[in-house]
């Protein structure tokens, strides 16, 4: 198979490999432009703002409600290229409101010797879901 290591040498002489979860993707200061408890589940993020951070559709996603100190997991959705939608969708619309700000994160897995040099892809966003900045 490919990508697939076993290690064949004596249980003495085997060495943990170490995995650490770091910021991939931040979408700061997001508001939210819709919600629809009727569907499944879900963010729906605009595509293009995925793309500037590279989340991809069905990632899964962090994110915390800044108004209401909310915190929950899910997984984006791609909206409408340039329309700046940001929606809860199915439970998630439970936990914010249209004009709550929030932050969106997505994480990876990195081994020790990927983390050097490693930046996240962030951008902030202002009112109308308009990047104002990024790195």
């Amino acid at each position: 198979m490919r990508g697939l290591y076993i290690d064949r040498s004596p249980p003495s002489q085997r060495r943990l490999s170490m995995t650490l979860q770091l910021l991939k993707s931040k979408i700061h200061r997001a508001t939210v432009t819709d919600a629809n408890i009727n569907y499944e589940g879900s963010l729906t993020i605009d595509h293009a703002l995925m793309d500037e951070v590279g989340l991809l559709p069905y990632e899964r996603v962090l994110c915390g409600n800044m108004g209401n100190g909310e915190r929950f997991e899910t997984y984006a959705i791609a909206g409408e290229r340039g329309s700046g939608s940001i929606i809860l969708n199915g439970a998630t619309a439970h936990l914010g409101k249209l004009g709550d700000r929030l932050t969106i994160m997505s994480f990876a897995q990195l081994k020790k010797n990927e983390i050097s040099g490693w930046k996240p892809k962030v951008i902030v966003l202002n009112e109308n879901n308009t990047i104002i900045s990024g790195r």
